[in-house]
């Protein structure tokens, strides 16, 4: 009985652990049933991390890529090479296309080591497994997340082909670093898309997945690296992927490693002032995982060029002048295209703040602010020849001329008399003179009477960032009292550059989402915010080196030889920055030297610390570009207009004489002998003119402009110790000049050729002139057709022709001929001739 009872309790325990297996399988298979396979358009469309990559305007250089340091491109199953495939399925998975999903001898395997390790290491995993384990679970060790590995292997299989699913596998496999899938790690290794590598190199990229830091070839692991190549070419010839004949010329070939970059970026700060602008636009979402792709602006080679050009002058400019930060910015004028952008001269200096971008930062641009103040002027109908006094000046309303307060309770220190760089003043100077030699109390002039707001507003519609109060800024704003960038300044000179008309500097060209879906094209939105007679005269002056040569000497490194570049350089008064902005007609450079934590440089002007930088990168600029010269500004002669604006400064009143006859010219006076002679009177320039309306007439009472008196006294003390103010005995002619008159003209008729007369075109035509004359003939110029045809200097004044030889010669043409007598009188006759063809 004891032994039933005992029997009967065995089959108990055993129906019970039975019946417990059965409740765990279906435990387990309810499990696995809820375990949810997406279709596999969905799988597919999953959102899969691609790295945003920015380029140069080339589309071909990277300059950096963005998505959290990543680097994936996905590409078509059919854009990878046959050879990456196979290498692929040999060292990972040779049983690839016949199992499942899942290897069940493998997964047995792989159970019993764990077991007996007391771990979970070993994974056993096919390509199916880990593109599951890849793409759609977490990375986390646990028995649970295998077994949902195992399930969704076998549903992948069921929906997805193995092309489908091989292709994921590549384009998602990690290749070291922030490399993933196959085509970034050919680009980065090789220097070739993923269709486009050996067969010894798709072995190379085979071996890598397993351990890419372990196995990588700039590592110290080559050995390995080499022996596993091996290993994968071993194993693609046993499994027939290749031939005996392949087998060993991949073997043989020598592959080489393109040279791994020092940096994972290239032209950083514009590579952050892109990402900035990006995230600003798309959000930070978007640009790090949605796989844009960027074309920006940037020249590369360019960038090289100054990079290099940069660190090494201002290497120099740190043991020389104290300054140990420089940068430089290139656009393109006829686009706004930003070409260069080097923000420091090592990004990833940390002594001197390197990765901080003074291209951007906003600093005191010294006398690199001045031309926006002298095109405000202009603008007004001021002019380059307008006469201003560089003489000692007291410039603050509460103050004397001598500099001193009016009232005794007022601050000496509120007087404001500056000097210029060179401790010099040189009395009447033009506008011209003082913009090119960068002179400050002319400037300091030109600004008041420009007005500070207005010359504000100009330099705002042409770019440049000064926000604020305008009356904080006050008369040092043209010293560069405000504050700009180096991108600004330098795109605002671009409006010089391009003729008064405006592009907004840009930095991208082409954005477009991973699928190629296009986000943004850069579109030419030119603006005109400056008279283009106005930009020209600017220019005019910024490349007068004759103008400028007094200053700068003329051999200067603002001087190029047979090519038209204007130029100005700017140096704060406390020695904390050095600029210096220049053109052509086809791009602005500007330059930055100084120190990012604001302390001061050796006591030097621009010309010695950045000039020699920026002059260096300008060589390499024009060797590139076309010899393009600036459009000559129409100038405008009128005798009306104010003498003081015509660059006449002794006086406000002028009369003309004949230089032959000595007497007052008249309407048939020639320009050749005409001269303007002026009655002494020396004042300032707010003695001849309503600084608010330049063009038209002059205050009744000067004083009652604030800086008058201080200027008057300043103009009048100068003149005095010239000897200018003595009386003077000028007294204009009173008779009229009569050796200029229509009656003393000469007389001249065309005999030859005649109307009545039919000429061959072959014929040769002799001019010959009747002559009547007060005084000898000097010359006779020949006009056919109103086209010059020749001269003649003298006597017996007979010209020679053929119609055949003449341009656009037709059946009746007209015959003009002017002739000048040894006094300049003219006078003109002419015929018509006919031709015979």
């Amino acid at each position: 009985m004891a032994k039933h009872r005992r029997h009967q309790k065995l089959i108990d325990v055993l129906v019970g652990f039975v019946a417990l297996c059965f409740l765990f399988a279906g435990l387990l298979l309810f499990w696995f049933s809820t375990i949810t396979m997406p279709s596999f358009d969905t799988f597919d469309a999953r959102q899969v991390v691609q790295s945003t990559k920015i380029y140069d305007r080339t589309g071909e250089v990277l300059l950096f890529d963005l998505g959290s340091n990543l680097r994936r491109t996905v590409v078509p199953y059919g854009e990878i090479s046959r050879n990456i495939k196979n290498a692929a399925v040999a060292i990972e998975d040779a049983e690839f296309y016949q199992h499942n999903g899942i290897k069940p001898k493998a997964i047995i395997r792989a159970i019993l080591v764990n077991i007996t390790k007391l771990g979970f290491s070993q994974g056993g995993s096919t390509i199916t497994q880990q593109v599951v384990k890849n793409s759609l679970l977490t990375t986390e060790k646990k028995i649970s997340r295998k077994l949902k590995e195992w399930v969704l292997a076998l549903k992948l299989e069921k929906i997805a082909s193995k092309e489908q699913i091989l292709g994921l596998y590549l384009n998602e496999s990690p290749y070291g670093g922030n490399l993933y899938g196959i085509e970034e790690a050919s680009l980065a290794f090789f220097g070739k898309k993923a269709k486009d590598v050996t067969l010894a190199e798709a072995a190379y990229l085979a071996a890598l997945p397993n351990a890419p830091t372990y196995y990588s070839p700039y590592g110290i692991h080559r050995d390995k690296l080499e022996e596993r190549k091996n290993f994968v070419l071993d194993r693609m010839l046993e499994l027939k992927f290749i031939s005996e004949d392949e087998y060993k010329k991949a073997r043989e070939e020598k592959v080489l490693f393109a040279p791994q970059e020092e940096q994972s970026i290239k032209a950083p700060h514009f590579v952050m002032f892109i990402r900035s602008y990006l995230e600003e636009k798309y959000g930070k979402e978007v640009v790090n995982n949605g796989g844009l792709k960027v074309i920006t602006t940037l020249d590369y080679e360019l960038q090289k060029t100054a990079e290099d050009i940069v660190s090494r002058n201002a290497l120099e400019n740190e043991k020389k002048f104290n300054a140990s930060n420089a940068g430089l910015v290139a656009v393109e004028p006829k686009t706004g295209d930003i070409l260069v952008m080097v923000g420091s001269r090592n990004y990833f200096d940390s002594a001197i703040d390197g990765n901080f971008n003074v291209a951007l930062s906003h600093r005191q641009p010294g006398s690199a602010f001045k031309p926006f103040v002298y095109a405000t002027a202009f603008k007004k109908g001021y002019s380059p020849d307008t006469v201003v006094f560089d003489v000692e000046t007291e410039f603050q309303t509460t103050c004397t001329p001598e500099g001193k307060p009016y009232s005794p309770e007022g601050d000496p220190d509120a007087c404001y008399m500056p000097e210029n760089y060179d401790g010099v003043f040189r009395g009447p100077v033009s506008l011209r003179t003082a913009l090119a030699q960068s002179i400050n109390i002319p400037a300091i002039k030109v600004l008041y009477l420009s007005g500070i707001g207005d010359s504000i507003r100009t330099a705002q519609s042409m770019g440049i960032d000064i926000s604020g109060d305008a009356n904080r800024y006050g008369l040092t704003l043209v010293l560069g009292g405000g504050e700009v960038s180096l991108l600004d300044i330098t795109g605002a000179y671009g409006v010089f550059a391009n003729n008064g008309i405006k592009n907004t500097p840009r930095g991208i060209l082409h954005v477009e989402d991973a699928v190629g879906n296009v986000l943004e094209n850069a579109e030419e939105r030119p603006e005109r915010v400056l008279d283009e007679g106005v930009a020209l005269q600017i220019s005019s002056v910024l490349s007068d080196n004759e103008a400028r040569a007094p200053a700068f000497g003329e051999q200067s490194y603002l001087f190029f030889p047979g090519r038209d570049v204007a130029a100005k350089t700017g140096t704060t008064n406390d020695y904390r920055d050095a600029w210096i902005v220049g053109y052509t007609t086809g791009i602005a450079v500007g330059a930055w030297a100084g120190n990012n934590d604001n302390s001061p440089m050796e006591k030097k002007v621009a010309g010695f610390i950045i000039a020699p930088m920026w002059n260096e990168f300008m060589q390499e600029v024009i060797k590139k570009t076309p010899n393009e010269k600036f459009k000559t500004p129409q100038e405008i002669k009128n005798e009306n207009t104010k003498p003081i604006l015509r660059g006449i400064w002794k006086g406000g009143e002028t009369y003309f004489v004949d230089t032959i006859s000595g007497k007052l010219a008249t309407e048939y006076t020639p320009k050749e002998t005409r001269d303007e002679r002026v009655i002494p009177n020396i004042h300032s320039i707010l003695y001849w003119i309503d600084k608010n309306n330049p063009l038209g007439a002059p205050l009744e009472r000067p004083e009652q402009d604030p800086q008058f008196v201080l200027w008057e006294t300043a103009v009048q003390k100068w003149a005095l110790s010239n000897g200018l103010l003595q009386s003077s005995s000028v007294v204009p002619p009173t008779e009229t000049d009569d050796i200029h008159t229509p009656a003393l003209s000469p007389k001249i008729t065309i005999v030859s050729p005649t109307q009545s007369i039919l000429y061959p075109v072959g014929a040769k035509i002799s001019v010959l002139l009747n002559k009547q004359l007060r005084f000898p003939l000097s010359s006779v110029d020949y006009f056919i057709n109103d086209v010059y045809a020749g001269s003649v200097k003298k006597e017996p004044f007979i010209f020679s022709f053929i119609p055949d030889d003449i341009v656009d010669i037709k059946e009746i043409n007209t015959l003009r001929v002017i002739s000048t007598d040894s006094v300049f009188n003219k006078s003109s006759a002419t015929q018509e001739f006919r031709v015979v063809f």
